[in-house]
């Protein structure tokens, strides 16, 4: 009788939606929940209820009763046999035409707002939030709400860490499948996007697209504490914010050093390894770093091909120019955690914090004394042969 009378006994407390039954209630709760009690045994993924576990477990039998009278082509479910027919150009069987373009015509659902027309009324319903801005799904961790279930799913992710999609072929974890797929490209040779300026090309349209701000020069994103910009919002966010705010959230499992960025942990790791496998041709010295060995190489060649526009100054890497070009600036990034006191370098203020932490690194093998900075230590041998002498 709810059918005809329109009575709707249970009520989302979330979204205040009605429901006649309360089986269509639990079904919708577990969508704000995120829930999903029902598994695949065979494979693992899970759904909502059990008549979509159901339709899924098809996938894992050989029963394919809709066959498509055009090409021959068999499918388990009703749903993707109609997917199916409508990629086919030719036209449709005379006797289905009619009936199917009715059918088409009644089950059209067209938003009032902007004219686009869906097939289902939840898809023009979730369609209809972007202009009402209703966003049902809200996060009880951060309080941010979201109008899909996709994205508030995604979101939530972010705040348990669980990463569900692994890459078979490196191992490594991804929130979502979209973001595994966009890495897979990593491990084929497909690189279909190039560079029209110089042909480098990428296996991702993100990464030729950064690439290509290299040669317009364009930097979009930047810090509001220096005024220092950055090509893409990454660099900015997860290095660049750090040095001002001292987080260093990657540590060595070996010394206990702590680094900014998780490629230069990765990078110093190698210290800690007797790996060098850069390898001067000139005098033989070997490096654990290739970035190393070519400023190395520099040295020997006088090669200084990095030149400051204020002053005309050279030198022979962007470290050195960076660092220099702060004199001209007056920027001073790394301040002490202890008296507030800024430095131009990062070398600079683990000298001074010695001073506040007591800590003497280096120390003189012949009498034991101990110094915070390596030039003091220097200067101290230096009598020790004086007066040998």
């Amino acid at each position: 009788m709810r059918i005809h009378t329109g009575e709707k006994l249970y009520t989302c407390p979330q979204c205040g939606k009605g429901f006649a039954d309360v089986s269509g209630f639990s079904y919708h709760l577990h969508v704000h929940s995120g829930e999903k009690p029902f598994n695949c045994d065979q494979c693992g993924k899970k759904f909502i209820s059990s008549s979509n576990l159901k339709k899924h477990l098809k996938c894992h039998s050989d029963e394919k009763p809709h066959v498509c009278s055009l090409c021959g082509k068999s499918f388990s479910r009703l749903y993707s046999y109609k997917c199916h027919l409508k990629t086919h150009n030719e036209v449709r069987d005379h006797m289905l035409e009619e009936e199917t373009s009715r059918k088409k015509a009644k089950q059209l659902h067209t938003c009032s707002q902007c004219g686009k027309s869906f097939r289902q009324k939840g898809n023009l319903k979730r369609h209809m939030r972007i202009h009402t801005g209703e966003k049902p799904y809200t996060c009880t961790q951060c309080g941010k709400s979201f109008a899909g279930a996709s994205g508030f799913s995604y979101h939530l992710r972010v705040h348990s860490g669980e990463k569900p999609f692994n890459c078979d072929q490196c191992g490594k974890k991804f929130i979502s499948s979209s973001s595994l797929k966009t890495h897979l490209t990593v491990h084929s040779d497909e690189k279909p996007h190039v560079c029209s300026l110089c042909g480098k090309s990428f296996s991702q349209l993100v990464s030729y697209k950064h690439h290509q701000k290299t040669h317009n020069e364009v930097k979009d994103h930047m810090c509001f504490e220096c005024g220092k910009s950055f090509i893409t919002a990454d660099h900015l966010e997860r290095y660049h914010l750090r040095i001002h705010s001292g987080e260093k959230p990657f540590d060595c499992d070996q010394c206990g050093k702590k680094f900014i960025s998780s490629s230069n942990l990765k990078k110093h790791l190698r210290v800690h390894s007797d790996e060098k496998p850069h390898v001067c041709s000139y005098c033989g010295k070997s490096f654990s770093r290739l970035y190393s060995y070519k400023r190395h190489q520099k040295t020997h060649n006088e090669v200084k091909d990095h030149v400051c526009c204020e002053c005309g100054e050279s030198f022979n890497s962007t470290v050195f120019l960076k660092r220099h070009k702060r004199i001209h600036t007056r920027v001073k990034p790394y301040k002490c955690s202890y008296c507030g006191k800024s430095f131009t370098q990062s070398a600079h203020i683990k000298a001074h914090e010695r001073v506040h932490t007591g800590e003497k690194p280096y120390h003189c093998t012949q009498c034991g004394k101990s110094f915070t900075q390596s030039t003091n230590l220097v200067t101290h041998i230096k009598k020790h042969c004086s007066v040998s002498k």
